[in-house]
């Protein structure tokens, strides 16, 4: 399991819903982190596409913890490693 903390030292990250969508089309996430307290419709898309390329998940417990992570100051759904 990847910890969230290498979202932080990530050179390359996609912060949002939309932009990690976006990455995982282009075939660019190595790992996506998504928050355990958004909204399922939001996450669960993203988790599926995971699924079916063989990408990692990691499951953070709070959207707040993950924005954090990601280095802003508002909660997060959705991240990625990009790199």
């Amino acid at each position: 399991m990847v910890p969230a903390s290498s979202l932080a030292t990530a050179r390359k990250k996609t912060v949002g819903t939309k932009q990690t969508l976006k990455a995982l089309e282009k075939g660019l996430a190595r790992t996506v982190f998504v928050a355990l307290d958004a909204e399922q419709h939001v996450i669960r898309p993203l988790i599926q596409i995971c699924h079916d390329k063989n990408i990692p998940v990691v499951q953070i417990d709070f959207m707040k913890d993950l924005g954090k992570a990601c280095g802003i100051e508002v909660g997060c759904a959705a991240a990625a490693v990009i790199e």
